[in-house]
């Protein structure tokens, strides 16, 4: 169907990024030109020319070896720092502080962008050794914790054609490979609450994710502990996950996310 903006004036060149980014923004995995052009009324040598420009500034990425496109790096990092501005940066990076005070490990927040899980902010334990994790970072979503915590909590559609849509390259000898065993482990995450990286992404690193929830149900972000092997194992997850959880409902508070 096509995209109607209300106006009778021609699109500016804006108007017409912005519409292409909603259309984008709104799919669960990569859409093709010819949806593109169905849906937003343009004509196909235009809306090539603009989704050109697009990739070009990192706004869209454009699937290798397809005609098909997903939402960029630099528009997630806009979108990421949406989140932390607005005075929201402040208490969000506070009760990440408590949460590490209480386990005495590092933790993360990110989310879901595309095929990859995006590390949005991070603050280290002081407890040596630490796992280091880069802010803006992006990993396969399938290989982490906090990506598999927001995928399992996606709508039952939604998340079935974003796993089909997934790259499921081992990593390590546990990296989940098979989309129906991704399915069944997506399942047993949203029933007991909170997702575990036993291993998955590199040999000796033990993650705990959580979702932050809105109100229908579906994370909005995910919160996420990592830790050496050696002092954090499998059977510890349920402890730092009820922590995880208290944490995760505070953020969604603060983005006002629960109402």
């Amino acid at each position: 169907m096509m995209r109607k903006t209300g106006k009778k004036n021609p699109e500016s060149a804006l108007e017409k990024a912005l519409n292409v980014l909603e259309v984008i923004l709104e799919q669960p995995q990569s859409i093709g030109l010819p949806d593109l052009t169905d849906r937003l009324g343009m004509s196909r040598q235009s809306l090539h020319r603009l989704l050109q420009q697009m990739h070009e500034q990192g706004l869209i990425v454009k699937i290798p070896n397809r005609d098909r496109f997903a939402v960029g790096a630099r528009l997630s990092k806009l979108a990421f720092d949406t989140i932390r501005s607005a005075n929201q940066g402040i208490p969000i990076l506070a009760t990440i502080q408590k949460v590490v005070a209480e386990l005495g490990e590092s933790c993360t927040l990110g989310v879901v962008a595309g095929r990859d899980y995006v590390y949005i902010e991070r603050v280290e334990c002081t407890r040596e050794p630490r796992i280091h994790i880069v802010t803006g970072i992006q990993l396969p979503a399938h290989i982490t914790s906090g990506g598999k915590a927001m995928m399992a909590f996606l709508p039952d559609t939604v998340r079935a054609r974003t796993v089909k849509t997934l790259d499921l390259v081992p990593f390590t000898k546990n990296t989940i490979t098979d989309p129906d065993e991704l399915m069944i482990e997506l399942d047993a995450i949203r029933e007991r609450g909170y997702a575990i990286g036993n291993q998955e992404y590199a040999e000796g690193i033990i993650g705990v994710g959580v979702p932050v929830l809105a109100p229908e149900g579906y994370a909005v972000a995910s919160l996420g502990m990592h830790a050496p092997a050696h002092r954090v194992t499998v059977k510890d997850a349920p402890k730092y996950a009820k922590k995880l959880q208290a944490a995760a409902k505070r953020l969604a508070e603060i983005w006002d996310v629960t109402a």
